[in-house]
């Protein structure tokens, strides 16, 4: 358990990825739609590899990794592209981008700091103390705001306890666990897959459409990312 001056460190790069990054998202989503969201989104791993850049010391990446990922890219802008435009272009859709980058930015600059702290702490528990940090600080925004109204159902507390577990316990640790021990390339391509769980899930529960498109669409991400799981370091 780090101590002392020790926590600033995760407690920082919380505040940036989960605090900044995700209300961000969250404040966008205000303003479009979730679709077009994932979609405009899908630039955060350029913005991760950009930054990186920008910070002295980052990590030497081969030029033609961004072969890979401009391959991811294109796969899931088809994926999730063609139905997120059909809500059409305002000035709603260019106030949500904007926002997103902000939330590309500060999670691409959190997830980065936390790489190059080389920290040992278990990554579960980096997790947690993120996490605790993030939900007491937003948690003393909303006081000093006096914004408590919460309309709770069964429906929205088994979303909540499903996130806590999977988006937060599950998925987050493991994120975190890979920037231990990935290159930050391959790290941040994560974003083109998740347009594919989402039509997976989508199929599996729901029935939704799953045709040549989406397959087709899934195996140019694949290839985007074998891509660059290939060509990510210098040799």
């Amino acid at each position: 358990m780090p101590k002392g001056a020790e926590l600033y460190g995760p407690i920082g790069t919380g505040l940036l990825t989960l605090g900044v990054g995700n209300y961000a998202l969250t404040l966008a989503e205000t303003h479009i739609p979730s679709g077009l969201a994932a979609l405009f989104i899908t630039v955060n791993p350029f913005w991760m590899i950009g930054v990186d850049l920008l910070i002295p010391g980052g990590e030497r990446i081969n030029p033609k990794a961004f072969i890979g990922m401009t391959v991811g890219f294109a796969g899931a802008v088809w994926l999730v592209g063609p139905e997120a435009l059909s809500s059409g272009f305002n000035g709603e859709t260019v106030k949500g981008f904007l926002i997103l980058q902000v939330s590309c930015v500060a999670w691409s600059l959190g997830s980065i700091l936390q790489k190059r702290r080389h920290d040992k702490t278990n990554p579960v528990l980096v997790g947690a103390i993120q996490q605790a940090s993030v939900g007491v600080a937003v948690g003393l925004l909303c006081l000093i705001q006096g914004d408590w109204n919460v309309q709770l159902s069964p429906r929205v507390l088994g979303a909540v306890v499903y996130l806590a577990i999977f988006g937060s316990i599950v998925a987050y640790s493991a994120y975190l666990y890979a920037l231990q021990h990935l290159p930050l390339a391959v790290v941040s391509i994560y974003m083109y897959i998740n347009p594919v769980v989402a039509v997976t899930l989508g199929w599996l529960f729901y029935r939704e459409d799953f045709g040549f498109k989406e397959l087709g669409a899934m195996l140019v991400i694949f290839s985007g990312v074998w891509l660059v799981k290939k060509l990510s370091t210098t040799t």
